[in-house]
C-alpha cells in the first residue's frame, strides 16, 4: 500500500501552517520531513491548545531522529486524518485489538473523544521521512483509568501505537519508534519519570516491540476490555535499555 502523502494533505497541512499552532513542529521524520517551513512555525503568543498543559506543548516538541529518518507526532486532525486512520483500523491485525472496525464513524467518534477531552490524551499521526504511516495515542497514564490498576505516579504518560501499513509491520519499525517516543517523552516533559504502555498480553509482537525498545515487563494487569502487559521504560535506565 502507498502511503505516500497525497496532494491534498500537503494542501492542508500548508494552510494550517498558517493557521495559530499550526505545523509539524512537535514530534518526529525527517529534516522538514513534510513540506519545507512547516518545522518552524510559531504559535501565536496567548494561543493555547488544550494539550499544552497535561502534556507540556506536545504539539511543539519537535522532530525525533531514528534510523529510518525523522519521525513527527502530528495531532489528529479529524477531516484531514480521519480516511486514512479507519482504514488503518479496518485491517484485521489492527481491528482484533483496537476493536474500531467498521465504517469511519467508529474512529472518529474514538477521535473526537479525545479531541473534546481536557488534553490527557492526544491522537496523534506519526510521520516517518515524509510518509503518515502509524496512528498514536500519548496520554497521562496517571489520569487515565488505568491508574486504578497499578501504583501510578505523578505525570506517568503512556503511548499507544498502531502501525498503519501492513508492509511496516514485522521489520523493526515498531520498537525504533517506541524508542524514539518515548525518549522523545523523557527530554520534553521534564516531570515525567516512567512512560508507560500496556499492550494486550495476547499480543506477542507488541510485547516485543515494546521489550526491544527498551521497556521492562512490570506486572500482568486486569483491564476492563482485556489482560495486559505492564511495559515501563524508566528514565534513570533509558540509556541502558
Amino acid at each position: 500500500m502507498d502511503l505516500r502523502l497525497p496532494g491534498e494533505f500537503l494542501a492542508l497541512i500548508a494552510e494550517e501552517g498558517t493557521e495559530p499552532g499550526a505545523g509539524f513542529g512537535r514530534s518526529s521524520d525527517q529534516d522538514s520531513a513534510v513540506a519545507p517551513g512547516l518545522l518552524t512555525t510559531t504559535p501565536l503568543a496567548g494561543f493555547r491548545r488544550p494539550y499544552d498543559d497535561l502534556l507540556d506543548g506536545l504539539a511543539d516538541w519537535g522532530p525525533a531522529e531514528t534510523p529510518g529518518g525523522l519521525f513527527h507526532l502530528v495531532p489528529v486532525r479529524v477531516e484531514r486524518d480521519l480516511p486514512l486512520i479507519s482504514r488503518w483500523m479496518n485491517d484485521p491485525a489492527a481491528a482484533e485489538f483496537w476493536e474500531l472496525s467498521g465504517p469511519a464513524s467508529v474512529t472518529e467518534d474514538h477521535v473526537r473523544d479525545q479531541l473534546a477531552g481536557d488534553g490527557r490524551s492526544v491522537p496523534c499521526v506519526g510521520v516517518l521521512g515524509g510518509t503518515p504511516m502509524s496512528y498514536w495515542e500519548i496520554y497521562r497514564a496517571d489520569l487515565d483509568p488505568l491508574a486504578r490498576h497499578y501504583p501510578a505516579r505523578p505525570h506517568d504518560t503512556g503511548v499507544h501505537l498502531l502501525i498503519g501499513a501492513v508492509a511496516d509491520r514485522g521489520r523493526g519499525l515498531g520498537s525504533m519508534l517506541l524508542r524514539a517516543v518515548a525518549d522523545l517523552v523523557l527530554a520534553r516533559r521534564p516531570s515525567c519519570a516512567r512512560v508507560i504502555a500496556e499492550p494486550d498480553i495476547r499480543n506477542t509482537p507488541s510485547v516485543a516491540a515494546f521489550l526491544t525498545a527498551g521497556f521492562r515487563f512490570s506486572a500482568e494487569v486486569d483491564l476492563p476490555a482485556k489482560r495486559a502487559a505492564l511495559m515501563v521504560r524508566d528514565r534513570p535506565l533509558r540509556h541502558l535499555l
